[in-house]
């Protein structure tokens, strides 16, 4: 085996264009013409989009209206999740059935880790050419020495990539890239490194340490110098840790009616209790987001003395948080979150644990460690 074998430990593979793809199975006729999976509600976003609708801007998470400007010509097609999640299960089956140790990180993607594989680049070509005969889906693949180099060198070529890199390489190939190339590097984080005068990741990647941590913390400061040099530790299948758990809704049309609301949060409370309780967790921070309709969002929370997973009485204190803020502009969005999550066997965490678990769970633009 030689040295650079020896570094691609780790592939990610990752489904071109899973939804729409799944979609054109069933609907053959709209091959090669612009393709769209979104919802059908005035505030509906785009689930994915085929790749000649991409070429016209359309991107997923954009709202469905904009994307019906950017390509009027394109076919509109309602999300079946059902169908996405069964066709998920028969591709991972076959991923797990190539390889012992996985990572599913969504319905259509996935870190295999390949250590003991005398050949990984021939393991994974057998594997898409099982998958594209089997699902009738094409992948994209990336393979390097951790999870960082396999995911960026998997989005490298798509569709249907198949990428090899060790780390050097990666830093030679994405040197000019901007930062936010790399997962975990919201836009917020990226746009202040920017203003650092740090716009690239090989300019991230000899920032001065010390910089980083005065401006960002000593964790974050350092583990972005990490990224910038693809740089990372995290074995396949290691798990996160799960702090919290959310429910929230775009309403189709602003609300201003506070019992509209209340019934909202109680639905979406019951929702997330019910859960919970089956997976066995409890928590005892609740706390509410409200968007209004300036766009403009507020979080309240709350710390019980005890977790709990009881549906009346997070709907309760959801209801007080959001009656003590009283929106005075019509809601756009309302969601309800429980945070501090343990299993209701563990011994109970203390206030402060809880309440730093709604505050990283609020925090939208933090490395999300490990990849």
């Amino acid at each position: 085996m030689s040295a650079e074998t020896s570094q691609l430990r780790v592939a990610h593979l990752d489904a071109d264009a899973f939804y729409v793809s799944i979609e054109l199975l069933r609907h053959p006729e709209l091959r090669g013409q612009p393709t769209v999976v979104a919802g059908t509600g005035p505030r509906a976003v785009v689930t994915t989009a085929s790749y000649e609708a991409r070429r016209y801007g359309v991107g997923s998470a954009m709202p469905a209206s904009r994307a019906r400007r950017l390509c009027p010509q394109a076919v509109f097609l309602a999300p079946d999740f059902t169908l996405y999640r069964e066709t998920s299960r028969r591709m991972m089956d076959l991923v797990r059935s190539h390889v012992e140790r996985v990572e599913v990180v969504g319905l259509d993607e996935a870190y295999l880790d390949l250590s003991g594989l005398f050949s990984p680049r021939a393991a994974m070509r057998r594997l898409v050419a099982q998958i594209q005969e089997t699902v009738q889906l094409t992948c994209s693949v990336g393979i390097g020495p951790n999870k960082l180099v396999a995911k960026v060198a998997s989005d490298a070529e798509k569709p249907a990539g198949f990428v090899v890199l060790t780390r050097e390489q990666a830093c030679e190939r994405f040197a000019g890239a901007p930062p936010g190339l790399v997962p975990g590097i919201g836009p917020k984080t990226a746009e202040r490194l920017a203003q650092l005068g740090f716009k690239t990741l090989q300019a991230l990647a000899y920032a001065p340490e010390q910089l980083l941590i005065e401006r960002f913390g000593p964790n974050l400061g350092r583990e972005l110098r990490r990224r910038g040099r693809f740089e990372h530790d995290a074995e396949v299948g290691q798990a996160r840790k799960v702090v919290s758990e959310s429910r929230e809704r775009t309403f189709d049309y602003d609300i201003h009616d506070f019992a509209q609301l209340c019934q909202a949060l109680e639905r979406m409370a019951a929702e997330l209790c019910s859960s919970l309780t089956a997976h066995g967790r409890q928590g005892r921070t609740i706390g509410i987001k409200v968007r209004l309709n300036d766009f403009s969002t507020v979080t309240r929370a709350r710390t019980l003395a005890e977790p709990t997973c009881d549906s009346a009485r997070v709907t309760a204190v959801a209801l007080d948080l959001l009656r003590q803020y009283a929106p005075a502009r019509p809601v756009r969005l309302l969601g309800v979150r429980v945070a501090g999550l343990a299993d209701v066997d563990d011994p109970p965490a203390g206030p402060q644990a809880a309440e730093s678990a709604l505050l990283r769970a609020q925090e939208k633009d933090q490395l999300e460690l490990p990849v």
